[in-house]
């Protein structure tokens, strides 16, 4: 039983990866994205503070992304389910990233809401996966 699982996992990693591989596009050097008229468009201001006697912890919530409803280069509009795979794959495009610049955990031409919740949705379906093997785990011993 243990060695199907063994088995299973990696096959479904080696899926992933090979599809990860083969449906990211090569698109030679990045290009610097000159669109901010000007720096304080993009300085983010912050939505609260926390004072403390010796200091003070500004908070920061992130800012709009400008490329929502807008298509990438092949015209399409990343969604929900492409969110849902995306927040799968999310840690091995983690660190695949750090040896690939082309390479983004995250896609910025998406359709807003329901992308984020689909991406949200792919990385718990990670920790609950995680969560199973390592209940069923503790069950054995």
């Amino acid at each position: 039983m243990k060695k199907k699982l063994i088995i299973t996992v990696f096959i479904l990693l080696t899926i992933i990866l090979v599809m990860i591989m083969v449906n990211t596009p090569d698109t030679g050097t990045a290009q610097p994205n000159n669109s901010a008229p000007n720096a304080q468009d993009i300085t983010p201001t912050p939505i609260g503070e926390i004072n403390v006697p010796a200091f003070s912890i500004k908070i920061f919530a992130p800012g709009p992304n400008p490329l929502t409803n807008t298509v990438d280069t092949y015209n399409r509009i990343s969604g929900f389910l492409i969110g849902i795979w995306h927040g799968i794959t999310s840690p091995i495009t983690l660190v695949m990233s750090l040896f690939n610049t082309n390479m983004q955990m995250y896609e910025v031409h998406n359709d807003g809401i329901p992308y984020n919740l689909g991406f949200l949705i792919g990385v718990a379906i990670i920790f609950l996966i995680l969560g199973m093997f390592v209940g069923l785990r503790r069950r054995r011993y």
